[in-house]
């Protein structure tokens, strides 16, 4: 197979990646011939490996780490304790890139214009606002105003702050000043329903809500002061609310403390970071709860700082004075990750609305005014701008854009292409995939080595990911299931109120004792690469064969009129498969007997007869979490005949409506029956 792209020599010699190969020949007396010799390296000699980030890095800790890595049952990586006895800051690392020489500001409390800034901390843009720059000397006094407040109303190490924000500064802002008193984060955004918000929530406890009177999304401003409202009675652990007025600055709530009133009072020490130790909690992320309440991840502060450092510097080579924006919500992991290219010296860049207000050219335009080096978003996507028929090449030069990335749900081979036809013939397409579970990637981008269509290039560094057949061995060339066999640092530390660790035992651990699951069906190609197949619990089996559902989504929606695409494999009665296909179809268009067959065709023609659904239905849209990941699971439970309250949670869903046409679906073959 011909590669997409391959890094010329230039590129390669001058990568993170290849500096830290060099570093660790003339450091630590390591020679490794290519990467495949590094990777080996990295998940069998674990201990020095993650020293050696540590110094590379230059890792600043208050206090001189004891043992790098101890686990108290080799059989188990639950417990594993790393770098202990240290004590960091992840916020001030990133303030280590703040320029020596930067001004004082004067108290203000919007962003500054772009103009005055040339290497700013921030760039924002939204529907509502036009692209403004956050200078670093202003961040710092935003952050050191409202780190000041926290420690004024008693918030301290351990304590919970959480937010209800859209992806603006002040979540930013939030976050760092939380960090910097040593509390822990967790955010939900707007878009999530009160009742889901607060399953979430109610189980940390928070002492401070920070809170928006609303957000827009696709040109129409969403109000939400009756909720939070509702939020903040219902969660009594509450100290204090912040609100933020961002819809109307004119609004004054009943309760709380506004946030431009926080920004006005000084800070008299100016930004004082408190540290913590190593495997201090640095926030709490969630799982999207479709199937029960949303578990609490907790993370380190610093398994987070190393991982981000690790994943952002070397497998995506995101440099000092960069600027690096992945498309999400406060809500998705993907926005915490993104806050650590500013640990690698880059500008973050923010946007808060939809990719597709006024149309999906919306997000390209601003990489091309903002000039950003590091595009990223969901695989979802850029399958739309695709299917749409976009072409940013031709509206937009882009001559500062070195990678794209993509994430959520596997990038199929036909969006590799139209990312190299589409958008930009040299750039680096990184596909990346991992999850809340360590919020950062298991496999990913590599400067090193070519791009495949439809393939990772490559298994991250200290990542032993392999794929197990059924008899739980490693294979080569074959699908399995995916597994990572040795602990890292950015693995939750625990989840929150779960003391006997019984349920992160169970999301991870029960299929194999001491081997984490991680639910992904995917092959390791002969070149070391990755294809993921789609999730592995809802993996198709027909006769004894196992079939990725991301091969029939890569053959279905490639058809003209499909717009979009769901399967399941339902077990029945006597041990017979159903295995329906429900397609959406382009605006106008019927699904016809032609098109049925054509359909049929392709799957047969581009994998084999077992590819090929028992029937096709067409629906008007397919179910997807607030994340943007296909519902596969939940159909397949309720068309199997579970009640849909069990199958899942409507609060979870972007579109919780889509759900009631599987429920009628189900409903009318039961009568067939």
């Amino acid at each position: 197979m011909t590669p997409l792209y391959t890094p010329d020599q230039r590129t390669v010699n001058n990568s993170l990646l290849k500096k830290y190969m060099d570093w660790l020949f003339v450091k630590k007396g390591l020679y490794f011939r290519n990467y495949d010799d590094l990777w080996g390296w990295s998940v069998t000699d674990l201990a020095h490996f993650w020293e050696s980030l540590w110094q590379f890095f230059d890792i600043q800790s208050h206090t001189p780490y004891h043992q790098i890595l101890f686990r108290p049952n080799e059989a188990d990586m639950i417990g594993t304790e790393w770098f202990s006895e240290s004590t960091l800051n992840y916020a001030e690392h990133i303030f280590r890139h703040k320029p020596e020489a930067a001004p004082t500001p004067k108290p203000r409390t919007g962003a500054v214009p772009l103009v005055e800034v040339s290497q700013p901390a921030l760039l924002f843009a939204s529907e509502r606002h036009p692209l403004t720059a956050v200078s670093w000397a202003h961040l710092e006094q935003q952050v050191a105003a409202v780190s000041a407040w926290l420690r004024e109303q008693g918030v301290g190490v351990g304590d919970r702050v959480v937010s209800v924000l859209p992806n603006i500064p002040q979540a930013v802002v939030a976050f760092l000043a939380t960090n910097a008193v040593g509390a822990v984060w967790s955010s939900c955004s707007p878009d999530f329903g009160t009742a889901s918000i607060l399953e979430r929530f109610r189980q940390i406890e928070p002492v401070v809500l920070i809170v928006a009177d609303g957000y827009t999304y696709n040109g129409k401003p969403i109000d939400k002061t009756d909720a939070m409202e509702e939020l903040r009675a219902s969660l009594p652990s509450l100290r204090r609310v912040v609100w933020l007025s961002y819809l109307d600055e004119r609004y004054r709530p009943n309760n709380g403390v506004l946030w431009d009133d926080i920004l006005r009072t000084p800070a008299p020490d100016g930004l004082v970071f408190e540290p913590v130790p190593f495997s201090h909690p640095i926030w709490i992320l969630y799982s999207s709860g479709t199937t029960g309440k949303p578990k609490a991840i907790t993370h380190s502060v610093g398994g987070c700082l190393l991982e981000h450092l690790k994943a952002l510097t070397l497998h995506q080579d995101v440099r000092v004075g960069e600027r690096y924006f992945w498309y999400s919500t406060t809500g998705w992991m993907m926005w915490n990750f993104a806050l650590g290219s500013m640990l690698a010296g880059a500008t973050l860049v923010l946007y808060d609305g939809s990719p597709a207000y006024p149309d999906l050219n919306t997000l390209w335009n601003l990489a091309d005014q903002a000039q950003i080096t590091h595009f990223g978003g969901g695989a979802a996507y850029f399958t739309a701008c695709m299917q749409a028929g976009l072409r940013p090449i031709d509206t937009a030069q882009l001559p500062n854009l070195r990678t794209i990335g993509s994430t959520g749900s596997p990038l199929p081979p036909e969006g590799f292409r139209w990312v190299y036809d589409a958008v930009k013939s040299d750039v680096w397409l990184i596909s990346f995939s991992g999850g809340t579970d360590v919020c950062s990637g298991f496999v990913g981008g590599n400067p090193l080595l070519p791009v495949y269509e439809g393939e990772i290039q490559c298994r991250l560094l200290g990542c032993k990911v392999e794929a197990f057949n059924e008899d739980a061995q490693p294979v080569y060339n074959e699908l399995g299931e995916m597994v990572i066999l040795e602990p890292m640092p950015s693995m939750p530390v625990y989840f929150w109120n779960d003391p006997a660790n019984e349920r992160y035992r169970s999301s991870y651990f029960s299929e194999y004792p001491g081997v984490w699951r991680h639910g992904d069906y995917i092959r390791i190609t002969e070149r070391k690469g990755v294809i993921i197949y789609g999730r592995s619990d809802a993996t198709l089996n027909r006769d004894g064969v196992r079939i990725g559902t991301a091969e029939i989504y890569s053959a279905v929606e490639q058809i003209d009129e499909v717009a979009d695409s769901l399967i399941v494999g339902v077990e029945q009665p006597g041990g017979k498969y159903y295995m329906p296909l429900f397609v959406v179809m382009r605006d106008g268009i019927k699904l016809t007997d032609e098109l049925t067959t054509r359909i049929r065709q392709t799957l047969r023609n581009q994998f084999s007869p077992r590819h090929v659904p028992d029937v096709i239905y067409q629906i008007d849209e397919v179910p997807y979490t607030i994340s943007g990941k296909k519902m596969e699971t939940p159909v397949k439970k309720i068309l199997a005949g579970m009640t849909a309250t069990l199958a899942t949670n409507r609060d979870v869903l972007r579109n919780p409506d889509s759900l009631d046409q599987f429920i009628e679906f189900a409903f009318r073959q039961s009568r067939q029956q």
